[in-house]
């Protein structure tokens, strides 16, 4: 009785409620004040009543006018949104998917910043070097601190070692910008680089020019290193020539040539033409932006045809002065000596366009052109001098190697004390072996040197290692396509550092889709014991090119050790050797070739077979027209010359008897599994897969590649 009288008096009090909100003035617009006054008069104060009355409250209209537009827009409460699936029922009963695990794929590395390349001066400030390398003031501050220097403003000059040493420390790349001011500048002479195809002349002509004879000294009668003399013309200017290989393996040497000289002589033989390399040095000239004069060499050959060669040039886009371009063009001939005058008069008279001029006093500045290792006096760079005075007795810095120079000497082999600009020289001295192209930079004390050639040294190593780890990373997962490649380790050897990068570079050209060359190490100098225990371990061969043979001990060691040492003195036959090697070591790929074609003469059925040796089978009688069937063999039906079916041989008979070889004009019937239709004429191919390793050519021009 009581919960009625409580239920019928809480609807009593809806009624008024709502009732007050109707007649309401307007100043009253919240739920909680109409409410209050509908409650002022109860004198209830139950519990269960208050919770009745508070589930029973509406709200103002205000409010449900805005809740109605918020639904039309479909916007939610935060109450929902956090709400919302927290009691979603759990399905029960379904046991876990089992799936293969799938590895990421590896994301592809992005270029990095450390590729990217700083210019610094010497008396750079710091706040310069900052808004050069994009780092902070105070990171180069404390880098600053750390190698040694103390730097009390922001705009106080840096050392241009200095300045290397902290663009290295943040990972860059650095390149020096020296400037050509100086107190005394005067005339120098030309560098002149000689280039063109192989056996084009080049030593030769230059062999006329100085009176000597180096063709004879080289293996195999062709230039396989870069030399560096000066020759003194008949009117008493001296020139300073460069002679570079023509080989295609030799393709780094001639870029270096190119990068260092004045001037570009470019030999083209008269009855030959235009050749690849001849191609390749004029794009070397145009790149490096060096005029050229055009030699047109064995002029006295029957077979000479000078105007072919210069129509040949003139297509290739050289502007030849005949024409009314700025290239001078000379007839020369290297065997008979004659036009030899021309050609200095040409060389002089574009220098002195050029006017050459270079600074003289101050720190020199020099270009490594080669560099080898001497028994007795360790490593010999020859080097060409830019700027500046090369004195005996200075601290360098050489790529990434130091030293002091204890001895200068010229191409001739007579000591100096120092070296002028344009002057080939040979320093001695260096703690180890530079790389060929490499700066020569004159630094003010041991310490300096030793803090530069560290820091390269680890710069060098971060960036040998960055550059294998993104070359696995993109390797990691290969293409379904592409068949997996073997594996040919090897150990490079040579006489200098020039020629270890171009047989290097030579062979990782034979790098094909079956197999890679993987070059593991490289060196100046013959084969030793160690180079003997790494090939052992690496599995690798070696490879000796223009060295003296490995003592007897460790030609005994590698013959027990089953590794194999290819010496050669002659670059043709290095890479022919080398190639056939690479041939036999490659996996090869299995292709389809048809091993022999029949003629069906006869269809041959058999009828009212048991059930328990099958249906009716159909029998083609043939004669084999070429080649020999083979009874294991797949075999194609070819009806007018289309494919019409290919499938397994089931039975191979020849009078009557089963056989497993059918050869050219003998005649057989044959069952081909799922196949009864044959006709009269129709051509049967038997087919066979068969190992195919690829082919090592090599072209006239010098030129190797793997064919696969």
């Amino acid at each position: 009785m009581a919960w009625r009288q409580i239920l019928k008096r809480s609807a009593n009090a809806r009624v008024v409620a709502s009732k007050s909100l109707k007649y309401a003035p307007s100043s009253i617009t919240t739920s909680a004040e109409s409410s209050c006054s509908c409650l002022q008069g109860l004198r209830y104060h139950d519990v269960s009543m208050k919770v009745s009355l508070i589930r029973c409250f509406h709200a103002s209209p205000e409010l449900l006018a805005r809740r109605r537009d918020e639904d039309s827009f479909g916007l939610k409460t935060a109450r929902r949104e956090s709400n919302k699936g927290k009691f979603r029922k759990r399905e029960i009963g379904k046991p876990p998917v089992e799936a293969a695990y799938v590895p990421p794929k590896p994301k592809k590395t992005v270029k990095s910043s450390q590729d990217k390349t700083v210019d610094i001066f010497e008396g750079m400030a710091v706040v310069e070097l900052a808004k050069q390398s994009g780092a902070s003031i105070t990171t180069l501050q404390d880098i600053l601190v750390n190698v040694g220097e103390k730097v009390d403003s922001e705009f106080e000059p840096l050392s241009i070692d200095v300045a290397e040493l902290v663009v290295m420390e943040l990972g860059f790349n650095v390149r020096r910008i020296h400037s050509s001011e100086g107190t005394e500048i005067l005339p120098r002479p030309p560098v002149v680089t000689v280039m063109g195809h192989v056996d084009h002349g080049k030593t030769s002509l230059l062999d006329a020019l100085r009176q000597t004879s180096l063709v004879a000294k080289e293996a195999g009668g062709i230039t396989q290193h870069m030399g560096a003399f000066v020759v003194g013309m008949s009117t008493g200017a001296s020139i300073t020539f460069l002679d570079t290989p023509g080989h295609a393996a030799f393709s780094a040497m001639r870029k270096r040539g190119a990068a260092v000289t004045d001037i570009v002589v470019l030999v083209v033989a008269a009855d030959d033409g235009v050749m690849p390399q001849t191609l390749e040095a004029i794009a070397h000239a145009n790149a490096a932006n060096v005029p050229i004069v055009v030699a047109i060499n064995k002029c006295d050959k029957p077979a000479a045809d000078p105007e072919r060669v210069k129509n040949q040039l003139g297509a290739e886009g050289l502007e030849l002065e005949d024409w009314g371009g700025k290239v001078q063009v000379v007839e020369v001939s290297a065997v008979k000596k004659t036009g030899l005058d021309d050609l200095e008069v040409a060389l002089l008279l574009q220098a002195e366009m050029m006017n050459l001029k270079a600074r003289v006093d101050g720190p020199a500045q020099a270009y490594v052109v080669e560099a080898r290792l001497d028994k007795g006096r360790g490593p010999l760079t020859t080097a060409i001098v830019k700027a500046g005075t090369l004195v005996c007795g200075q601290h360098v810095v050489v790529g990434h190697e130091w030293g002091r120079i204890r001895a200068i000497r010229d191409m001739v082999g007579k000591s100096t004390d120092k070296a002028r600009p344009a002057m080939p020289v040979e320093i001695e001295g260096l703690k180890g072996l530079p790389m060929a192209g490499d700066d020569i930079i004159v630094v003010d004390s041991e310490e300096r040197a030793r803090m530069l050639s560290s820091g390269r040294k680890k710069k060098f190593e971060k960036d040998r290692v960055r550059k294998i780890n993104e070359e696995r990373t993109e390797n990691l997962e290969p293409s379904e396509d592409v068949p997996k490649r073997a594996e040919m380790p090897v150990i490079v050897k040579a006489d200098v550092q020039g020629t270890v990068q171009a047989v290097t570079d030579a062979l990782k050209t034979l790098n094909s889709p079956q197999l890679f060359v993987n070059v593991v190490h490289v060196g100046v100098g013959s084969v030793t014991q160690s180079d003997v225990d790494l090939a052992q371990a690496c599995g690798a061969c070696i490879v000796g090119f223009n060295v003296k043979s490995p003592p007897t001990s460790v030609s005994q060691a590698a013959t027990q050790a089953g590794i194999k040492i290819l010496m050669h003195s002659i670059i043709y036959h290095l890479l022919d050797d080398f190639g056939n090697l690479v041939v036999d070591k490659a996996p090869g790929t299995f292709e389809t070739q048809v091993a022999g074609e029949a003629e069906v003469l006869n269809i041959f059925e058999l009828k009212g077979r048991s059930k328990a040796k099958g249906d009716d089978v159909k029998i083609a009688g043939c004669r084999v027209i070429d080649g020999c069937f083979t009874r294991s063999s797949t075999m194609r039906l070819l009806r007018s010359g289309e494919v019409v079916f290919e499938g397994s041989c089931i039975s191979l008979k020849r009078e009557k008897q089963d056989v497993d070889t059918v050869a050219k004009g003998n005649e057989c019937g044959l069952v081909i599994r799922d196949w009864h239709d044959f006709q009269v004429g129709d051509i049967i191919q038997c087919l066979e897969q068969v190992l195919v390793k690829p082919k090592f050519i090599s072209s006239e021009s010098g030129t190797v590649r793997i064919e696969c």
